[in-house]
C-alpha cells in the first residue's frame, strides 16, 4: 500500500495525478495547494492541467534541512532536480522533477504530472509525492 504526503494536495498515481488546488469563489483566483482549516470554505476544489512547461529549475544536490523527510543521510543523499511547471492559464507550482539525466532538463521543455515516492512511513509503506517528468518520457 502507498500513502500520500499530504491530504488534498493530489489525486491519481503516475500519469492519472492531478494536482489539487482551491478556486476562490469571490473572483476566481486559483491557489495551490488547496487551502485547509476555515479558509477552505472561500474555495471550490479544482483539478489542474497534468501538462505545462518547464519554467525554471535547479538540483538540490546537498540533504535538505529539517522537515525534509526524504530518504538517504548527509553521506547518502541522492541529488534530484526541482523546479517549476507553468500550467498554462492556471498557476506555476514549484515540483520535484523525475528525470534521468539533469542535463536532459532545458527552459520550455514540456511536462507532464506523475508521482514520485520519495520515502517509506515507520510501517514501511512507500510515501508518495507529487512530481513532473518531461512529457513522452518512461518515467
Amino acid at each position: 500500500m502507498t500513502v500520500q504526503v499530504a491530504d488534498n494536495l493530489f489525486t491519481g498515481e503516475g500519469e492519472t495525478t492531478r494536482l489539487l488546488a482551491g478556486r476562490r469563489r469571490s473572483d476566481g483566483k486559483l491557489l495551490f495547494p488547496y487551502p485547509s482549516g476555515p479558509e477552505a470554505e472561500n474555495y471550490e476544489l479544482v483539478e489542474l492541467a497534468p501538462e505545462g512547461t518547464l519554467w525554471s529549475w535547479t538540483v538540490q544536490r546537498f540533504r535538505p534541512k529539517s522537515p525534509y523527510d526524504g530518504r538517504g543521510g548527509e553521506h547518502d543523499f541522492l541529488p534530484y532536480a526541482v523546479g517549476y511547471i507553468e500550467l498554462p492559464g492556471e498557476l506555476i507550482v514549484e515540483s520535484r522533477i523525475v528525470v534521468d539525466r539533469f542535463e536532459s532538463l532545458k527552459i520550455g521543455l514540456p511536462m507532464r504530472i506523475t508521482t514520485e515516492a520519495y520515502t517509506e512511513n515507520a510501517a514501511g509503506e512507500p510515501v508518495l509525492t507529487y512530481a513532473f517528468t518531461p512529457k513522452g518520457s518512461a518515467q
